[in-house]
This record gives structure tokens, sequence and C-alpha cells, in this order.
């Protein structure tokens, strides 16, 4: 079972993901495919259920806007190091849009060395990969104090460092 870092601690995680051909648990926290989502909108508002949605990186969060305001989460899908489309996602979901929800990154690229880049992005939950310890994965967030661009974290950036010493 993977681990999951949500807000800079390690949890257990409190949603179960369903294939698309399972059927909503009672009682339980849910991620559905957006393929679902989309299907199925209507039921899980009507019964009001928690219902998060696994968005692949290869859709387009301005085209799903009006849909996924309403999710308490969404799930962001890293599959590889040079695939950076989910960081757009998220960066697109909270400063765009002020996305209040959980952001929750998984996948093969979701490890130690890019866990704090991920949380400048937006992104609040981590689901690391089986290799990884997720107490050495709490330290990344610490890595670094100071940025040199503006992300959806606000920590201070160099820039302003350089014009309180001039």
């Amino acid at each position: 079972m993977s681990a999951l870092i949500r807000n800079g601690r390690i949890e257990a995680d409190d949603f179960a993901v369903l294939a698309d051909d399972q059927t909503f648990p009672e009682g339980r926290k849910v991620i559905i495919s957006l393929a679902r989502w989309q299907a199925e909108a209507v039921l899980h508002q009507a019964k009001n259920l928690i219902v998060g949605v696994h968005l692949p990186n290869t859709v387009s969060v301005d085209e799903l806007w009006p849909i996924l305001q309403s999710a308490p989460l969404v799930l962001l899908e890293f599959p590889a190091f040079g695939d950076g489309r989910a960081y757009s996602q998220a960066r697109t979901l909270r400063d765009r849009y002020g996305y209040s929800g959980e952001i929750r990154a998984f996948g093969g690229a979701v490890v130690r060395d890019q866990l704090q880049a991920m949380q400048r992005c937006g992104i609040d939950a981590f689901v690391l990969r089986q290799d990884q310890d997720p107490q050495r994965c709490l330290d990344a967030f610490k890595d670094f104090s100071i940025a040199y661009q503006r992300a959806a974290d606000r920590m201070p950036l160099v820039a302003s460092l350089r014009r309180r010493t001039r």
C-alpha cells in the first residue's frame, strides 16, 4: 500500500479509488474516472456522495472547470519525469480558478525530489511510490526556503531579498 502525504503529514487515505465497473460503497469517499464523473454527476450529487475525480493529464482544466469546481478532490497523474502537464493543471486550478479542494498527485514521478515543486504548484496531497520512504519525503518540503519565481505557495522570492539589500 502506498503512503499518503497530505498537508505536510503522513495520513491514512480516506478515499477509495473505484474502477468504472465498481459500485459506490456505502458511506465512503471515492475517486472515480473523469468519464464516470461526467456520466454519473447527477447520481452522486443526488445521493450527496463525496466523490473526487481522476483527471488525466491530457485534458484541459479550462474546458472542464465548470464541472471540476464542485469536486472535493482532483487526482492528477504524473506518469513520468518528462511529462509536466499535471504541474500546469495544478497551477491552473489553484491560480486561475482559485480551486480550494484537495489536489492530489500520483504516479511514477511522485518522488521525494519532486514533492516541493509539486507543492509549489498547488498540490497538497501526494500518493508516494512504494519505493519512497514517507519520513524522508516529509523533509523534501524543507529543502528550499526561497524561490526564484512565483508559485501557488507564495514562498519568498530571491528578488525581494535583493531589493531589501540595496
